[in-house]
């Protein structure tokens, strides 16, 4: 499983499926080549200061570490946008929450580009 850096790949996933959750938005779409899954995070200076950002990134992280992409499709992207809740939130009910993500991202039906 691979990180996206790049901000042209955050911004071309935001344009996919998305699923909402308490503590996170977790945005997918699925890429024509063969590479890995490739999993990034973000969170916006609403939601606190540098300290509180990174904190709720490492519960984001560590959240994916625990899945080991067996729930996340091949050949995908996602993002997962953090929110404050995620600071406070159980580790587990989180943990839950982004499988129900996941389960219901393969249930949507994947958005297609117009410019095909």
């Amino acid at each position: 499983m691979d990180r996206l850096r790049q901000r042209a790949d955050f911004l071309a996933v935001a344009d996919g499926a998305r699923v909402n959750s308490a503590a996170f938005v977790l945005q997918s779409r699925r890429r024509d080549d063969d590479g890995p899954v490739r999993v990034g995070f973000t969170v916006t200076r609403k939601n606190g200061t540098a300290v509180e950002r990174n904190r709720i990134r490492r519960r984001l992280r560590e959240l994916v570490k625990r899945l080991e992409g067996i729930s996340m499709r091949p050949h995908s992207d996602y993002v997962l946008v953090g929110r404050r809740a995620a600071l406070n939130r159980d580790f587990a009910t989180m943990l839950d929450d982004l499988r129900s993500a996941l389960h219901r991202l393969d249930r949507q039906p994947q958005k297609r580009d117009a410019s095909r």
